[in-house]
């Protein structure tokens, strides 16, 4: 993949002044939200409750929101355990702050897809370290790093609208050389990957898909689904349409 280390805009409030907030209040406004019946429901969708207060995603943003982009304090939070409050990371740290180090320690400590695809695509995504970490994420053994490396290049595809199409090239063969891992988290990380690069724009499209042919053919069982997961969509009439806008 290019170089593609410059630091982004994308994500920061530059008119938002936040009055500094330190964790203990950051915890007393989670536990405000909190409701039961959504921290019971969390296992349904294999997110474990047990560090969990209860609090829905639209009121985390919120109050992401109200707290504004403060740094120092999302290590702090992190720190916790608290399920909500590693989401809320993703929206009060600095991408252009977040350093390589930082970004690696949270990866290796992922337990559950949604912190994951969380951090890569609210925040992750738009650090200067975002293309370096889908390349060596890529080859991690565990399924939550491994996964992440396939959610960043999700979240590139959407938001860096100035990355050239030669780095979603090599972001494709880094999804072919994954499409046969069989783990439940990676392989619907690697479709999703290769579905947003195929909807990114027209240039990008006719690769994605012969990709997803290709895979789709494969004597291997998890290549298939990869790839026939990504055809059905690629595919479709609207995708078709839109992309061809673009």
């Amino acid at each position: 993949m290019p170089a593609i280390e410059k630091p982004s805009r994308r994500g920061s409030r530059p008119d938002a002044i936040p009055a500094p907030v330190d964790v203990g209040q950051v915890l007393a406004m989670l536990r405000r939200e909190a409701n039961p019946s959504h921290r019971e429901g969390l296992g349904r969708f294999g997110i474990p409750d047990k560090h969990a207060l209860g609090v829905p995603m639209a009121r985390i943003q919120a109050i992401g929101k109200r707290i504004g982009r403060q740094h120092a304090l999302a290590p702090v939070l992190w720190d916790t355990g608290v399920y909500e409050a590693r989401l809320l990371v993703a929206f009060v740290s600095e991408p252009a702050q977040l350093g390589a180090m930082q970004m690696d320690r949270w990866c290796r400590e992922f337990d559950n897809w949604a912190i994951c695809d969380t951090l890569c695509f609210h925040l992750f995504d738009r650090t200067p370290h975002a293309w370096s970490k889908a390349r060596q994420w890529s080859r991690r053994r565990g399924e939550f790093e491994k996964r992440a490396a396939f959610a960043l290049l999700a979240g590139l595809a959407v938001h860096d609208k100035r990355a050239p199409d030669e780095a979603f090239a090599d972001g494709l063969r880094l999804i072919e050389d994954a499409a046969a891992d069989p783990r439940n988290f990676v392989k619907k990380a690697v479709s999703w990957a290769l579905r947003a690069i195929g909807q990114r724009r027209a240039g990008l499209h006719a690769p994605a898909v012969a990709l997803a042919r290709r895979l789709a053919a494969s004597d291997d069982a998890t290549e298939r689904w990869v790839g026939r997961d990504a055809l059905r969509d690629l595919t479709r009439p609207q995708v078709l349409q839109r992309v061809a806008r673009r």
